[in-house]
């Protein structure tokens, strides 16, 4: 397991002002148009991967100078491929031994691609490592066989989804509406539109997964 964190930065919705990334111990990947957004924030990836058919004509110029001056920097997909840039970049994190990943530029845009990231986060769960999709209102994750605390200081929405057929044992204390020892399906979205209350929310399942997606309020 590498120190620091995987940044992935894609091509879909991004609108925060800033990526809280520390250069001596984290990874930036751009995967193929996220390139653009590292440009926007003045970011430097360590790595840029696609197959950069989503990039503007300045930006494709730009990746065919890297190609000639840092190739090392650069991996070039095929356009038809199995993996999307989002499952290639996260791949290349993985191979350096990080296990921790937080994804921006992952929703929005088309929604193919943000349930494709959705389920990128359970591929990550299923390796050992966790991964976390970001954007300016939130945040989603996954609670797998485990419990989790959140922070008292939060503000706003918290939605709970079972990931899978059945999650069983799920309890939820600390929030506005309460669970214990439920069983939550993937077809009735029964944990949505929770509230934090200024306590410490806890969040555990005996056997299955929760997507967990948090909306902030400012």
């Amino acid at each position: 397991m590498r120190d620091g964190s995987c940044f992935i930065i894609g091509a879909g919705d991004l609108t925060v002002g800033s990526i809280p990334y520390k250069e001596e111990t984290d990874y930036v990947i751009a995967a193929d148009g996220g390139l653009m957004y590292c440009g926007i924030l003045g970011i430097e990836p360590n790595l840029v991967i696609g197959d950069f058919d989503s990039l503007d004509e300045n930006f494709k110029q730009a990746v065919e100078e890297l190609e000639r001056t840092a190739p090392k920097k650069i991996k070039r997909l095929p356009v038809e491929k199995d993996d999307t840039d989002m499952v290639a970049a996260v791949r290349e994190g993985l191979a350096l031994g990080y296990r921790r990943f937080y994804l921006y530029g992952a929703c929005g845009g088309r929604l193919e691609h943000t349930l494709a990231n959705i389920q990128l986060l359970k591929y990550l769960k299923n390796r050992g490592a966790e991964g976390f999709l970001c954007d300016g209102n939130g945040m989603s994750f996954l609670v797998q066989d485990e419990e989790i605390t959140l922070k008292d200081s939060l503000e706003g929405y918290v939605n709970i989804f079972c990931m899978g057929d059945e999650a069983q044992g799920v309890t939820v204390s600390n929030l506005k509406y309460e669970l214990t020892n439920a069983e939550l399906t993937d077809d009735f979205p029964l944990g949505i539109s929770n509230e934090f209350i200024g306590k410490p929310a806890i969040i555990s399942v005996k056997q299955g997964t929760l997507l967990v997606m948090i909306d902030w309020v400012e």
